[in-house]
């Protein structure tokens, strides 16, 4: 569903992803790990069609990042770290916005709507301005954006951020449940969320992958160890 194949992004000399190669396969939940600066959220804006990368090749569903965007990002629901929204308009007008940009007619639009406000808990603020809500609602209307059109394949980089502890556990619980409906890659920094909602793991450090596979696997690899000290020794953030 998600073929990624030498990836390869460079900032000037600097070189933010290097030589990145994974897949996704249908239905799965992969967490895609690393320490800040690694090149995660780069990865992800490449994947979503935000970048462009100086070599290699990214296919969603079938269909090429780079010679065939609109096709892939019909496929792609995208929610980035820190959502661009619109502060002056109200959160149901956002999303009825939004989803006239996905292609969406005003029937899907309507029934979409509903759908996603109810599983972002957003109902008691869709009226309100965006501007004024919170970071944690916030992420929830970007979320939210991200499933409107109902598609395959979800990138969440960082969905619990600004969320407080009973938010963050009702999220985890719906990403379990999207899970079941969509391929899913999702970056956090919070190692017991991956362990809750992911099935495999890819860790990538200094732009490169350093791991990848299920997380019975990579736990066999490394002695079957704690997620969280695999990731530590793989990232070299040992004694800091």
């Amino acid at each position: 569903m998600i073929e990624v194949q030498h990836l390869t992004k460079y900032y000037g000399e600097y070189p933010a992803v290097r030589d990145v190669s994974f897949f996704v396969e249908k239905g799965r939940v992969v967490g895609f790990l690393g320490p800040n600066g690694a090149g995660k959220s780069t990865t992800m804006r490449i994947l979503a069609g935000f970048l462009t990368a100086n070599s290699g090749q990214v296919r969603i569903d079938g269909h090429d990042v780079f010679w065939d965007p609109l096709a892939a990002r019909r496929r792609i629901g995208y929610m980035p770290e820190n959502c661009p929204l619109y502060g002056d308009m109200r959160v149901d007008e956002y999303l009825w916005f939004r989803g006239g940009l996905k292609g969406l007619s005003r029937r899907e639009r309507r029934q979409r709507l509903g759908y996603v406000t109810e599983r972002c808990w957003l109902t008691d603020v869709r009226r309100q301005l965006i501007g004024t809500l919170s970071k944690g609602y916030r992420q929830r209307v970007g979320l939210a954006d991200a499933l409107l059109a109902d598609p395959p394949v979800l990138i969440l980089d960082e969905p619990t951020a600004g969320l407080d502890p009973a938010q963050i556990r009702e999220t985890r619980k719906l990403i379990r449940e999207l899970g079941q409906m969509h391929t899913m890659l999702l970056s956090t920094h919070i190692l017991s969320e991956v362990e809750a909602t992911c099935d495999s793991v890819i860790v990538i450090y200094q732009g490169q992958v350093v791991e990848d596979g299920s997380l019975a696997a990579v736990r066999s690899r490394h002695g079957n160890q704690a997620l969280e000290d695999i990731f530590v020794r793989l990232t070299g953030q040992e004694g800091i």
